[in-house]
């Protein structure tokens, strides 16, 4: 069974940083896309940012590009996100996710319906 926990939320002020850190159990690692998606209070879970297995290529939703850097670690089986001048709309518990069928473009990264195992989340607050 595969486990994903995050690390690394917490609460900071408009224009600060934070990075989280996903670890992954179970083998494998190296083989799967993975992805951070984020859910604000009353929203839905929406894609922040995703990675292929071998790090080489990347995906990031509009209101994040520029700010937000996804990376992974194979040899550790961790995935990263480094987030810079965070905004308030930018609030929301953060989800580790490993997809569990392929995906190749933006349209399939987004799709919350292709990730088979979710982490418990990290909160991340961002007052103004």
């Amino acid at each position: 069974q595969v486990q994903l926990v995050e690390s690394g939320g917490g609460m900071v002020q408009t224009g600060g940083s934070l990075r989280l850190s996903c670890v992954a159990s179970g083998s494998r690692f190296s083989v799967y896309a993975m992805a951070w998606f984020r859910q604000a209070p009353g929203k839905e879970r929406e894609f922040v940012a995703g990675i292929k297995y071998s790090g080489t290529t990347t995906y990031y939703t509009n209101s994040v590009k520029g700010r937000f850097t996804i990376s992974r670690d194979n040899a550790k089986n961790t995935v990263s996100l480094e987030m810079n001048n965070l905004k308030p709309e930018d609030t929301a518990v953060y989800y580790c996710a490993r997809y569990g069928r392929i995906v190749i473009d933006y349209e399939d990264y987004i799709q919350a319906g292709a990730v088979d195992f979710w982490g418990k989340g990290t909160l991340v607050t961002v007052s103004s």
